[in-house]
């Protein structure tokens, strides 16, 4: 169990694991979710110096005194943080969903300090239905009160992008990111991550011209650089994943299919296309 502290002085907890001597690879999760985002994936990585975060306000990273700190920008400054207290001019950086959007700001302002950058299921562009489905429950402890009542709502929920993932998953799943107790199913996040949201989208609605975040994603220019996208996904659109290979047309991509938002990262083709982008970085 490792720690590190941030510039507005919260502590932040990741877990190194894999090849000491190995390049290393920074692993950024979901926006809900914490380094065991990678557990699947972890297996398939030994060879490289394999380090997972809790971004601030998740899992057993600090909660922000100020909510408005969760936001992507501040998030980037805290992997370079971490990159400074570990000692790494440069890494790699497999991130997740929100992590992805992390890893597009972090090669907008600081490219120097990456050697390849993976989005999974992500792109410049959120997908609309997919972005109503995350401001339904964020925030919002489940009506499950049990994991096990949890993992039969979650299959149900995820059957159709799903289909053939065996039960046993989704429990895994639940129970990694909730905490059974006598009173209910509790989140593993700051629940004031949903004001953060909130805010942020009220903010972008007013202007008139909303920033686009298509220059981070261009930045990735001349960075070995992967993209790999659940065929269901509602996050990442088909129409966005075609556009984000003719922008940069040396980005590895692979879709998967019967996956949606978000891939378990243990399947072969994803495996495989991490595997070669990490090969391309110096």
């Amino acid at each position: 169990m490792s720690r590190f502290d941030t510039a507005d002085a919260l502590s932040l907890y990741y877990e190194d694991h894999g090849t000491p001597q190995g390049k290393p690879l920074i692993c950024l999760p979901g926006l809900t979710r914490d380094g065991q985002d990678f557990r699947y994936a972890l297996p398939h990585l030994a060879d490289y110096r394999v380090i997972l975060l809790d971004l601030r306000g998740r899992g057993r990273s600090d909660y922000a005194a100020d909510p408005a700190s969760y936001n992507i920008v501040t998030e980037a400054l805290d992997v370079v943080a971490l990159m400074d207290h570990l000692g790494l001019p440069r890494a790699a950086i497999l991130g997740t969903s929100r992590g992805g959007l992390v890893a597009m700001a972090l090669a907008a302002t600081v490219p120097e300090r990456l050697s390849a950058v993976i989005l999974n299921d992500v792109g410049p562009e959120i997908a609309a239905p997919g972005l109503g489905r995350i401001f339904d429950y964020l925030g919002r402890p489940p009506s499950a009160r049990t994991h096990a009542e949890a993992a039969v709502a979650l299959e149900r929920a995820m059957a159709a992008d799903f289909p053939g993932v065996p039960s046993q998953r989704w429990r895994e799943e639940v129970e990694t990111f909730y905490i059974e107790t006598p009173e209910g199913l509790e989140l593993r996040y700051d629940l004031r991550l949903r004001d953060a949201m909130l805010a942020q989208a009220a903010a972008v609605a007013e202007l008139e011209d909303p920033p686009s975040l298509w220059p981070w994603f261009e930045a990735l220019a001349g960075i070995p650089a992967g993209v790999i996208r659940g065929a269901n996904s509602d996050i990442l659109s088909a129409d966005t994943y075609a556009e984000m290979q003719r922008r940069l047309p040396a980005l590895h991509a692979v879709e998967l299919p019967d996956r949606g938002h978000i891939p378990f990262l243990d399947e072969a083709p994803a495996i495989a296309l991490i595997h070669t982008v990490l090969k391309d970085m110096s």
